[in-house]
């Protein structure tokens, strides 16, 4: 067995999805996690991969890695951020639905980078996109993708439905801008 399906065996096991493996110069060895949707973990209840989830990995990889005799002078599991990578045929079934930044090979009508909605229709994956016009569908298959990754969504939980009845004012009378 290769050391990259020692760690995917590990990662997996404990209830995780691994989502990428890099050895990097110096002898990091970085893996990122992500938790399953539906799924408890010790770490707590949600959708995120938090420092407890990371620590039970690390503890659990470095001793698997040592009895494996892998070699690494450090290891880093981390979470896969907000702008997650898209590798596997699995994660563009996972994250239907979601907004996407999709890299292809070769350029399509003149340009490789397109963002929209990933669907999946009938088994075929297609990107939903608004040319300013109307909204438009680029089917694609994985072969011919570069890169994907999920564009970011942030949620300042504090400043949505805030009233707009009343506008701050300065002490002078006038208003902010």
């Amino acid at each position: 067995m290769s050391w990259r399906d020692t760690i995917e065996q590990t990662v997996t096991g404990l209830g995780y999805d691994l989502v990428d493996v890099e050895r990097s110069g110096r002898g990091l060895l970085r893996v990122d996690i992500d938790r399953l949707p539906g799924r408890s973990y010790p770490g707590g209840d949600g959708e995120f991969v938090t420092v407890d989830d990371c620590e039970l990995v690390t503890r659990q990889l470095q001793y698997v890695l040592e009895v494996e005799s892998v070699a690494y002078e450090r290891l880093e599991v981390s979470s896969p951020g907000l702008d997650r990578p898209l590798r596997r045929p699995a994660d563009y079934v996972r994250f239907a639905g979601q907004e996407i930044s999709l890299t292809l090979k070769l350029p399509f009508q003149g340009r490789k980078v397109w963002k929209g909605v990933l669907t999946l229709v009938d088994g075929a994956f297609t990107l939903v996109f608004n040319d300013g016009k109307a909204d438009q569908v680029l089917a694609f298959t994985l072969d011919e993708v570069r890169e994907a990754r999920l564009v970011p969504v942030v949620d300042f939980k504090g400043r949505r439905g805030l009233k707009t009845g009343t506008e701050p004012t300065r002490e002078d009378g006038g208003q902010e801008r």
